[in-house]
């Protein structure tokens, strides 16, 4: 398996000092925000061009993009917005497929205000998604969703329901065992379930305080962290294990988000504790 990292940790900072920090420190790729507001990749500007000079300043790195990661709410309830998101998104695919990679990673979208996060998979995101999956297949491109708990794939049998009502491969999970561990669903068992449909993972642990946790309960906050792989309780020799079990070998990538830590001290110690479980053959 290849390590990489999240750019988002580096928001402000310019594309090419986040690549020299990458090929310093030894990485193997990045999945890079193309967030309208904050992008290190302009999608829309590779889309109509641009990507020669983005694909030899990666290349000049010896760093590869393991996915373009659009972050926004594709499921917001304005209308006008759920529109101008579409039309934002086919240049993303675009920009991916010109780049040489083949995968987006982004959220699935936040549930509807008025309906549950069941429903709004049924309704909403069949819709939705189910067409921004049409569009990326045929430029032969993966959607990839993080299960990032506020949205509508809070849990397991969440994803179950997302991709039954979009059946189509092109459709997976960018899967993040850290919101699972803190809820106490089980991590490693929706790998073994949901194998095939997983093209990308973040590796980002989670640091549970069982102290405050029995004075607050489930219900109450601040009994948990999100923290660097090997600072939490994610237990990585199964969960890697697990990911090479159903076939996975790509990018483990780094969403750093410990406030502990900056982000390139961050970085490297998480390269440096993946590199003792995920050696590459």
């Amino acid at each position: 398996m290849e390590i990489g990292f999240l750019t988002a940790c580096m928001a402000d900072r310019p594309l090419d000092d986040v690549l020299a920090f990458a090929a310093q420190a030894g990485f193997d790729a990045l999945e890079v925000v193309c967030t309208p507001a904050h992008p290190h990749i302009d999608s829309k500007a590779v889309a109509r061009g641009k990507a020669k000079d983005v694909k030899q300043r990666f290349a000049d790195a010896g760093v590869r993009i393991s996915a373009l990661a659009p972050f926004v709410n594709w499921l917001n309830p304005d209308p006008a917005k759920r529109k101008a998101f579409a039309d934002d998104f086919k240049y993303v695919v675009e920009a991916v497929n010109v780049l040489g990679a083949d995968t987006i990673s982004t959220m699935a979208g936040m549930p509807v205000p008025g309906k549950t996060k069941m429903q709004t998979i049924e309704q909403d995101f069949a819709e939705v998604m189910g067409a921004m999956v049409a569009y990326a297949k045929q430029h032969k491109v993966r959607i990839a969703l993080e299960n990032w708990f506020a949205t509508v794939l809070q849990a397991p049998d969440h994803f179950e329901r997302a991709l039954t009502v979009i059946k189509d491969r092109h459709l997976g999970l960018n899967y993040d065992p850290s919101h699972l561990f803190w809820a106490g669903a089980d991590y490693i068992g929706a790998v073994e379930t949901f194998g095939k449909r997983i093209f990308h993972t973040h590796a980002k642990d989670c640091q549970v305080f069982e102290h405050r946790l029995k004075r607050v309960g489930v219900l109450g906050g601040g009994w948990w962290r999100y923290c660097i792989p090997g600072q939490g309780g994610v237990r990585w020799g199964e969960y890697l294990g697990a990911l090479r079990t159903v076939g996975y070998n790509g990018v483990l990538s780094i969403e750093h988000e410990d406030g502990a830590l900056g982000p390139e001290e961050g970085l490297r110690l998480g390269r440096a504790f993946l590199l003792t479980l995920a050696a590459r053959p």
